[in-house]
């Protein structure tokens, strides 16, 4: 269990990974965390470049929806932000945003920002899942390892962190059985956000990229700490629908409609514990399923795209 000083801490070290330094001409600089993986982590790069796009618009015109291509594995340091002022209309702003790393362009992302309105509404209804209390977090899942987590995890996979997740269904991390393409988990940040909406939605970004390509896997007893699937983000759509808080829970139901072509697609709906619907997601990736004794399912590298 994290203490309160503790979880204050983790969670103010995901603000500042979202705080980006203003270069000028609507270009940025953020700096990377390395939280085991080979290359940076999406989901860091979708929340930032959310932060980015979002320091160009008025307050009074939330972010309603990205769509983000992963062009290239980032690396475990600072990525540079440029903002391109695609459009201001009277009710819609467009922003386009390129990310590099050593002038390669590494990621690329379009939002759409509209002002408040009235309209009608409707919504998918929440599933039902066990609530987020008594459940293991994916944290305590790792420890209960014990020996059998593989060595290469052990840095980073055993340390805490300012999001937390808890899944609805849990299983074994290395050897899960096969199981329907379906699957849910609670996640929220572990200590309270400042009240500003960017921070919310970009960690709620950040957190979207955790799990949702799992469910391509759940058919094929396949997992990523087992070494055998060598994954990759391809692309990565959200939705934001209504406000919600990052540092209550919500529900993350995800499930995979087709996979082939070493791809999978994946989709999410993110709801709180209301039931509210806040947020979609949508995300293909690359599952490179490799034979036992592979010399990158060994290694645990990165595999290239």
């Amino acid at each position: 269990m994290t203490d309160s000083a503790t979880a204050a801490r983790l969670v103010n070290q995901l603000i500042e990974l979202m705080h980006l330094e203003a270069l000028g001409d609507d270009r940025f600089r953020a700096q990377s965390e390395d939280i085991g993986t080979p290359a940076v982590f999406g989901g860091q790069v979708l929340g930032q470049a959310l932060v980015a796009a979002s320091r160009t618009v008025a307050a009074d015109r939330p972010v309603h929806s990205m769509h983000a291509y992963f062009l290239l594995p980032g690396e475990h340091a600072p990525i540079e932000y440029a903002v391109d002022r695609v459009r201001d209309g009277r009710s819609f702003t467009t922003r386009h945003v390129v990310a590099r790393q050593r002038e390669r362009i590494i990621f690329e992302m379009s939002a759409s920002f509209q002002t408040v309105e009235q309209g009608i509404e409707h919504q998918l209804a929440m599933p039902a899942a066990p609530g987020p209390e008594g459940l293991p977090s994916e944290l305590d899942q790792r420890h209960a390892l014990g020996d059998r987590l593989p060595e290469r995890w052990r840095a980073k996979a055993l340390q805490a962190h300012g999001i937390e997740y808890r899944r609805a269904d849990p299983d074994d991390l290395l050897t899960p059985a096969p199981r329907p393409s379906e699957s849910a988990l609670w996640l929220r940040a572990i200590a309270p956000l400042p009240d500003d909406p960017i921070v919310h939605r970009a960690l709620l970004a950040y957190a979207s990229d955790h799990g949702l390509l799992r469910a391509a896997m759940l058919p094929h007893g396949l997992s990523f700490m087992s070494g055998r699937v060598r994954p990759a983000s391809l692309d990565h759509a959200m939705w934001f629908h209504r406000d919600f808080r990052m540092d209550d829970w919500l529900l993350y139901a995800v499930d995979s409609p087709s996979a082939g072509g070493a791809r999978g697609l994946c989709r999410g709906s993110l709801f709180t514990r209301d039931g509210r619907l806040v947020a979609s997601t949508a995300q293909e990736g690359m599952l490179r399923v490799l034979p036992e004794g592979s010399p990158w399912s060994s290694s645990g590298g990165a595999a290239p795209i």
